[in-house]
């Protein structure tokens, strides 16, 4: 039998009405979910505040509600029927302690490793969880594109979810018959205190640079620092770039065995001799990994951020003892949708896909791209409706200045006119000498690319990346950048590498 007190063994709290010692049945933070005997945790969000829903709570014959305010505060003058009520300081970490005792505390069943930082995230962890699975390990994934348990594949809503449904992710990655799971740790999952509870065997800093900082967001740059420190107090090793200029704060207080990879020599794990590879449609990197380990890698994706992924990917594996060999064959394999994605168009240029939807992350990949010496770079980009208009403005300068051609296109227009949107754009890169079309049909806009590729060009379709719809007015519809190429193929009678 499930009782309360066992429930909430992990919390500090006090009773305020009722007793711990009885049964509850389900776990529940949405008050529209309500049901007899269930546990509810009041959460306090941007927009509504699960406190005012109390009453509702007890009329529905709630077992247990968890709160963070006073008796007096509640509106229970007439008492609280026969439902219980325990105060606790935080009703989101209590709630992430619940949701890991309700669901038999999965995380201990598991190697964990949690990655966290400002980009390359979503590459590492799938860079990460190739090479294990490659040296026998079933590895469960939880990021920003998806969450693979076993063979299952299910499209990510948020890069770390909210406790309840981590915990369950947690319990079927267990249960599916993982040993691992490697799983992407937002800011946002970090200072909602989502993760709260876990402990990480590994736990990994890629970098950091603004981002994430306003309204229902971080306050400022400290504070998003802060919240991404926060996983070097849960984890036993912290892998880390040490070449990054914020580290020394990111592991400020923190309690765990440090390992550094970057390039600089004298780090546990560093990069030297780099060298850029490939041509054509194949983009690579070549280096020397010199430290705990020293032996050569090559990779099939461009550009020095590539190397900081795979170098941290070696010095994860490395750490939970994967030999060289299935690590320098797996680390050649590795890809990820929708980042920096090789798509096999023509002999004569290269094409790729890529999810950068910033001016930051658009900037990273055009100046990675340009120490390719293409005989033209051509980036493809539209910006998102209903967001910050001085987005379009940034990427619009930004493609404008790096750059030879720049398509500017549809990317969700949602509720706005596509064209305010591209006015927009345009208005960035009217602030640079670049030259530029405009192209609202993203399809037509990628014909263009297609027909007018030259040899030696780098064209990059930037903004969608693994994104397989177009949000218009609400409503999503079908459109995956890989299709409409294979479609525009088709149409002019060619296969990737005819043209």
């Amino acid at each position: 039998m499930k009782k309360l007190d066992e429930l909430c063994k992990d919390l500090e709290y006090d009773v305020l009405f009722g007793s711990m010692d009885r049964e509850y049945s389900d776990l529940v933070t949405d008050n529209r979910k309500l049901t007899k005997n269930c546990v509810y945790i009041c959460i306090k969000g941007a927009n509504f505040d699960g406190h005012t829903c109390v009453r509702q709570a007890v009329d529905a014959g709630a077992a247990l509600i968890v709160v963070e305010r006073n008796a007096e505060e509640l509106g229970l003058a007439d008492g609280a029927g026969g439902s219980s009520i325990i105060k606790v300081d935080s009703t989101r970490k209590a709630m992430a302690l619940i949701s890991c005792a309700y669901y038999d505390h999965p995380a201990k069943e598991l190697t964990v490793i949690g990655i966290t930082g400002t980009k390359g995230k979503t590459t590492t962890t799938y860079l990460i969880r190739s090479i294990l699975e490659q040296a026998g390990r079933k590895v469960g994934l939880i990021g920003t594109i998806e969450t693979i348990i076993g063979d299952v594949h299910t499209p990510a809503k948020n890069t770390t979810p909210d406790s309840p449904e981590l915990q369950k992710m947690l319990r079927q990655t267990a249960d599916s018959g993982c040993d691992t799971v490697v799983m992407e740790v937002s800011s946002q999952g970090l200072m909602l205190h989502r993760t709260y509870g876990i402990d990480y065997d590994i736990g990994i800093f890629t970098n950091i640079e603004p981002d994430h900082i306003g309204p229902n967001e971080h306050a400022d740059f400290d504070d998003y620092i802060r919240c991404k420190s926060m996983l070097f107090r849960q984890c036993a090793t912290g892998i880390v770039n040490g070449d990054d200029g914020h580290v020394e704060k990111i592991l400020e207080n923190s309690s765990c065995k440090v390992i550094r990879y970057g390039f600089r020599e004298g780090l546990d794990y560093s990069a030297q001799n780099v060298r850029f590879t490939g041509s054509g449609s194949d983009l690579g990197m070549e280096f020397d990994v010199k430290g705990r380990v020293n032996y050569p890698v090559k990779i099939n994706m461009p550009g020095r951020f590539s190397v900081y992924n795979a170098l941290c990917a070696v010095a994860v594996c490395d750490t939970l003892g994967i030999d060289e060999k299935t690590v320098r064959e797996a680390v050649t394999k590795g890809h990820v949708k929708g980042r920096i994605e090789p798509v096999k168009v023509s002999d004569r240029y290269t094409m790729l896909i890529d999810y950068a939807h910033n001016a930051m992350a658009l900037e990273s990949l055009l100046e990675t791209l340009k120490e390719y010496h293409p005989k033209r770079l051509v980036c493809l980009f539209g910006c998102g409706g209903n967001r910050d208009r001085n987005r379009r403005f940034e990427m619009g300068e930004v493609s404008g200045r790096l750059a030879d051609l720049t398509v500017i296109t549809s990317d969700n227009p949602r509720n706005e006119d596509p064209m305010d949107i591209i006015a927009d754009i345009r208005c960035g890169i009217g602030k640079t000498s670049g030259r530029y079309v405009e192209i609202p049909d993203r399809k037509e806009a990628i014909r263009y690319c297609i027909e007018n590729g030259q040899e030696g060009d780098i064209i990059v379709l930037a903004g969608k990346g693994h994104e397989d719809y177009q949000e218009i007015k609400g409503k999503k519809y079908p459109m995956d950048e890989r299709v409409l190429i294979a479609d525009i193929l088709k149409e002019m009678n060619l296969t990737g590498g005819e043209n």
